[in-house]
């Protein structure tokens, strides 16, 4: 396993021990676990990810730390949108909707008021538009 799957792991355990709370760097961060199919492999993979709220839906950004390219787990949301998400302590099954639009701009306007580092991010990201996934409950 790689470092990041090492630390994806640790969280996702700490996570489901404590009814969606966990510590260190990530305490007082709004956590969600996603589980989604593997675009390539077909494998079911979990994935801690931060998470805003909007209405009934959760907001997943795929910012890949500014990275010039979208994060794996995107890709696989894309191919296999039909997601189980866990958020505290309930889990259901979810739609992973990829926002466009009117619909991106007003998230990413409220996102990033919510967590400015995320601009830092999209100005590192370069040419490539930060994803944002619209999970909805199914």
């Amino acid at each position: 396993m790689s470092e990041q799957q090492d630390f994806n792991q640790t969280v996702i355990e700490e996570f489901r021990a404590n009814g969606g709370r966990v510590g260190g760097r990530l305490d007082g961060v709004d956590l969600v676990l996603v589980t989604h199919t593997g675009a390539r492999t077909g494998r079911a993979l979990t994935t801690p990810l931060g998470h805003v709220v909007d209405g009934d839906d959760l907001v997943v950004v795929a910012a890949n730390r500014g990275s010039a390219t979208h994060p794996s787990w995107y890709h696989n949301m894309v191919a296999n949108p039909d997601v189980t998400v866990e958020v505290g302590s309930a889990t259901y099954q979810a739609k992973a909707i990829v926002a466009t639009g009117d619909e991106r701009a007003r998230l990413w306007d409220r996102i990033a008021a919510l967590k400015p580092f995320l601009l830092d991010f999209q100005d590192k990201a370069g040419p490539r538009e930060i994803p944002l996934v619209v999970l909805r409950r199914a």
